[in-house]
């Protein structure tokens, strides 16, 4: 895949997180100039200093991508500096689980819905016009294998994930034939920190690690993947 992404613009939403910082750096390696937004400011530092010679190619945004102003904003400064967006991958999201629905919060089933489906759409809002503009453009939406596998204990999660999916098909319906593709893949639980804490009894060898995930994401982007648009692309290791 050497050379795809050379000088290519790309926004990576969530981009400091376990997978988002992997997908962050391939694209780096990858030479292509990477906008990232972040809630964590020492999240984002770390990010840079991982990024090491290619650290000046990067750019860092604390932006909350559930609020449509500020995402049109962050949209109109990258092609200010970049001219144009050649890729969008969202990878904001967050998981709740281990509680039945009629005992589930409505304020965890408002925030699964926020950051698992509203951020997808805010950040679609606001660069999808511009890729249609330019005639071409990639983006790849992070969604689940829940989205699928509808676990006990995770109605809110799984339902926020099943929309995500759903939406990012019509889109690619309604995208079909300008030079725009849009895709989804379906990460099962990720090698992370925090998963490995979470349930240390599971044999996490047989997980997905963020950095193979990553490469898939880059293959969707890329000029290789130009006839896949409104794929939902499983990525569950051995699980």
């Amino acid at each position: 895949m050497a050379g795809n992404f050379t000088g290519k613009s790309v926004l990576v939403a969530g981009g400091t997180g376990a997978l988002g910082r992997a997908v962050s750096l391939a694209f780096l390696d990858e030479l292509a100039r990477v906008a990232v937004t972040y809630q964590q400011q020492e999240e984002f530092v770390s990010l840079k200093n991982a990024a090491a010679a290619h650290a000046s190619s990067l750019e860092g945004h604390k932006v909350n991508v559930i609020d449509e102003a500020a995402v049109r904003q962050l949209t109109d400064s990258i092609i200010k500096k970049s001219g144009r967006l050649d890729v969008l991958v969202n990878a904001v999201g967050a998981y709740a689980g281990g509680t039945p629905l009629w005992e589930l919060d409505s304020k965890v089933f408002d925030q699964m819905l926020a950051l698992n489906l509203r951020s997808g759409y805010v950040l679609l809002r606001a660069v999808v016009p511009v890729m249609l503009k330019q005639g071409n453009g990639s983006i790849v939406n992070v969604a689940s294998r829940a989205a699928f596998d509808h676990a006990a204990g995770a109605a809110a999660y799984a339902a926020s994930k099943a929309a995500a999916v759903a939406m990012i098909d019509s889109l690619a319906a309604d995208i079909r034939g300008t030079g725009v593709r849009v895709n989804s893949v379906l990460p099962s639980i990720i090698d992370t920190d925090a998963n490995r804490r979470a349930m240390p009894n599971s044999d996490y060898t047989q997980w997905p690690k963020p950095e193979d995930i990553a490469r898939v994401i880059l293959f969707l982007c890329s000029d290789d993947a130009k006839l896949i648009n409104g794929a939902a692309v499983p990525v569950y290791g051995n699980t």
